[in-house]
């Protein structure tokens, strides 16, 4: 019986497409990335791509939106009203902790962004019609008026995470001091006698600036929290324009 002979690739799909653009991005970032060095990489024609993705800025936003896939969400579920203490604990409700909620998200988050630094500048536009990126949000936003903060609020904590974890992933303050100690003359720079040994301490420094940034926004909101449980009017007043 005649069989029809197996092709020697796999079929061109999204998943591959995005495959591939996701290593360019990594190594060589953004601008590497275009339809003839993809279709090169996949072994295809340059014009098949487009029936997958119509332009170089959809096939950015799927491999955006594949990172945001790998966040962990799963801290979110059960988080309700009264969670309110400082780790991973429960509220008085039973309920999951909001702020321990967060607190394992934006470690998931920057993990995540760790290891695909490239792609950070298109996950800053915003989530648009990425669903990935919805589902972000959208758990975000839902946890944090299930522990009962006012909506407009809630909105308030998911930018303001947003901001701080992508922000922590753009560069690196420690490996942006070269590693020579000439370059910081006393004369000049009287505090900076130890910054030429900041670039070979990086992770160690950048880890531990994320970990003291995020309990100083983690105490600040669990203040503003506190406040909007004892009915201060100034906690629940929404801003102008929400």
């Amino acid at each position: 019986m005649w069989r029809m002979a197996r092709p020697r690739k796999p079929l061109l799909s999204r998943d591959r497409i995005v495959e591939a653009a996701g290593v360019l991005v990594d190594e060589e970032g953004l601008e590497a990335v275009s339809t003839r060095r993809l279709a090169a990489a996949l072994g295809v024609s340059g014009p098949s791509l487009y029936n997958h993705f119509r332009t170089k800025d959809a096939i950015l936003e799927a491999v955006a939106d594949a990172v945001s896939a790998k966040v962990d969400l799963s801290m979110f579920a059960g988080v309700a009203d009264g969670g309110s203490g400082g780790g991973s604990g429960g509220g008085s409700d039973g309920g999951k902790d909001w702020r321990g909620a967060l607190y394992d998200w934006a470690h998931s988050y920057r993990e995540a962004l760790s290891d695909h630094p490239n792609i950070v500048p298109v996950l800053a536009r915003g989530p648009g019609r990425r669903p990935a990126g919805l589902r972000l949000a959208d758990a975000v936003f839902g946890a944090m008026t299930a522990a009962g903060w006012p909506p407009a609020q809630a909105t308030r904590i998911g930018a303001l995470m947003r901001y701080f974890i992508l922000g922590s992933a753009v560069a690196s303050f420690a490996g942006g001091f070269v590693d020579d100690e000439t370059a910081y003359d006393p004369a000049d720079y009287p505090h900076l006698g130890q910054a030429h040994l900041l670039a070979e301490r990086r992770r160690e420094v950048d880890e531990a600036a994320f970990e003291t940034g995020l309990t100083a926004l983690l105490d600040g909101l669990a203040l503003q929290y506190e406040a909007l449980r004892a009915g201060a009017p100034e906690a629940a007043r929404p801003a102008p324009g929400c």
